[in-house]
């Protein structure tokens, strides 16, 4: 009858062990929540008191203490220098003039100082300009995006292929946009050094 009594007490230290194990998960997890609860309602030391930026309104993010500030872009300052010429010394050209061009090419090709663009749209909407240049990108050309802001009008996006300094490659372009249905409109550049 000794051997009964023995076995009773082991049976009762084994669900102890589980019910402190249940109990100490249960503890550390409340401690765990309040922690986190604390935290979450407690302002932050390390972010400084600015206003959280909004979509769209020029406002920056909140900076963090101790890490290097991004510099504040100056919305005036273009990043290529082809935005300072483009506006002042571009113009259309009409099919006659092209081959106008194309003929004194053939006699004189040093002459040409003229560079080409071909604009395959223009669009307010900058998605709509990203989407056209990823058309075309499909069907393998290299194009930019160039955000041109009319007065009374707003910002335009243009998209462009180019330079083109070779009339006969600038007449093969054209034709592949024409027959994937892409309307282009022709623009000039004079050269610089001209002007």
């Amino acid at each position: 009858m000794a051997n009964p009594a023995k076995s009773a007490p082991r049976s009762r230290s084994g669900g102890s062990f589980l019910l402190g194990v249940f109990i100490g998960l249960m503890l550390g997890l409340g401690i765990a929540v309040g922690v986190a609860f604390y935290l979450n309602k407690t302002p932050l030391p390390f972010i400084t008191k600015t206003k959280p930026a909004k979509a769209g309104d020029g406002t920056q993010a909140p900076a963090v203490a101790g890490l290097p500030q991004p510099a504040a872009k100056s919305p005036d300052k273009p990043r290529f220098d082809f935005y300072k010429i483009l506006p002042g010394s571009e113009e259309t050209v009409s099919e006659k003039e092209l081959k106008e061009a194309a003929r004194s090419a053939r006699s004189q090709p040093e002459s040409a100082k003229d560079v080409y663009y071909i604009q395959a749209g223009s669009f307010q909407n900058p998605a709509d300009a990203d989407n056209q240049k990823a058309r075309l990108a499909i069907l393998g050309f290299e194009s930019s995006v160039e955000s041109m802001n009319l007065p009374d009008k707003g910002t335009f996006y243009r998209v462009r292929l180019g330079p083109f300094q070779r009339i006969d490659e600038l007449n093969r372009v054209r034709q592949a946009l024409a027959q994937n249905g892409i309307d282009a409109n022709l623009v000039r550049l004079k050269d610089p050094r001209t002007n």
